[in-house]
């Protein structure tokens, strides 16, 4: 006679969490169970599981893999090539200066990524996942970008022993200045150029889903801190025309800002300020304050500073809009979705002094600032950004 593998209450595993977390934890061990998984595999109730669990956890170990086939394909320019003509292996081989073989496994990897596809007759062309790289710039710059960090991520161990400092923390020379200006030496204003330029070309996601959400016209003037080369501030402008508008990054920054904005023509209903966002109290006079992408670069006590001092700069009735990547696996996220959370989670380590927030963190930061209610405004895809809406 069978049992059922779940013993009572009582028997249930540590004494963390309820009684359903404890009994699902318990019926995990049970169906992972080594001396078990021939019955599971083979059960037609209980395949479907095996079979599940063994893609998800075969995913995770070949993920790295996965993304340095990705970079060889923008490295080696393989989607702008065959968007102009299909190519077997042989001609790609010739094209590229690479051996048949080793050519071979990307060429297949990629397929199998749905990055390529390879008819019949053996021609290569562009897969579904190819689209989007080759249209968007942004896409493969931070594809480049992201090999600072996993160069960092060689050693795991021995980067989270040294607090995430290495390449990608050097890369942004003032996010370890903890909200204070900076005194740059020219090189690493140009770090901070090349940061600026790549965070501009990445940003395109993040602005189709603040602007497509919220209705900007209910507000006069819009103060957005941490605007970096002005691409928000550009596009919040053209869509919305009665807008005034305030920026503020730190000095070498706001020149490019400046030059951006002047030459859409912006110059006459914007304000310029060439400074660090701490230190001195905010530029008054707008009634919506933004923070795209800044508060998850920066440490919690530095955020807590921030939101103190927009909520007293904003005016009675003033609002702070707050859209970034927040983790997604507190919010009971759908798999494909919160896959997304420990690139951020380590991303933001890797740049120094960042962390990737929850809804519930930064809605209780807000909340502790002063601000009377906190909303959230729902995007079309949460995994670019997520938004948060704070009312004085």
């Amino acid at each position: 006679m069978s049992h059922w593998p779940i013993s009572p209450a009582s028997e249930i595993g540590p004494r963390g969490g309820g009684l359903w977390t404890r009994w699902l934890e318990r019926l995990e061990r049970y169906f992972s169970d080594p001396a078990r998984y021939d019955r599971v595999r083979s059960f037609a109730l209980t395949r479907w599981m095996a079979r599940r669990r063994t893609q998800q956890l075969m995913g995770v170990m070949t993920g790295f893999v996965q993304s340095q086939v990705l970079l060889l394909c923008v490295r080696m320019k393989l989607f702008e090539l065959l968007a102009r003509e299909p190519m077997d292996l042989g001609a790609l081989a010739r094209l590229l200066s690479y051996q048949e073989g080793p050519l071979r496994c990307v060429l297949e990897s990629a397929v199998s990524l749905k990055l390529l596809r390879r008819d019949p007759s053996g021609l290569y062309t562009l897969g579904e996942l190819a689209h989007p790289v080759l249209g968007h710039a942004g896409i493969r710059a931070m594809v480049e970008h992201n090999q600072l960090l996993y160069r960092d991520l060689a050693d795991p161990e021995a980067f989270l022993r040294a607090g995430g400092k290495g390449h990608m923390a050097a890369y942004w020379p003032y996010a370890q200045e903890e909200g204070a200006q900076p005194a740059m030496q020219p090189e690493a204003q140009g770090q901070s150029a090349a940061y600026s330029e790549l965070m501009d070309a990445s940003q395109n996601f993040v602005i189709a889903e603040v602007l497509d959400s919220f209705a900007f016209d209910r507000h006069r003037c819009v103060l957005d801190i941490g605007c970096g080369k002005g691409r928000f501030a550009s596009e919040l402008a053209k869509r919305w025309p009665d807008l005034q508008l305030h920026v503020l990054d730190l000095p070498h920054v706001m020149s490019l800002t400046r030059q951006r904005l002047c030459e859409a023509g912006l110059a006459g209903r914007t304000s310029f300020h060439g400074r660090s966002f701490l230190g001195e109290p905010l530029p008054r006079g707008a009634d919506l304050c933004t923070l795209i992408r800044v508060a998850h670069d920066h440490p919690d006590h530095v955020v807590q500073a921030l939101f103190q001092q927009i909520y007293q700069a904003l005016p009675a009735g003033g609002r702070l809009l707050l859209a970034e990547p927040m983790a997604l696996a507190a919010q009971g996220a759908a798999q494909g979705a919160r896959e997304a959370d420990p690139y951020f989670h380590f991303y933001m380590l890797a740049m120094g002094q960042g962390r990737l927030r929850s809804v519930g963190e930064l809605s209780a930061m807000l909340q502790k600032s002063g601000f009377s209610a906190v909303e959230t405004v729902p995007t079309a895809m949460p995994i670019h950004a997520q938004i948060l809406l704070a009312s004085k």
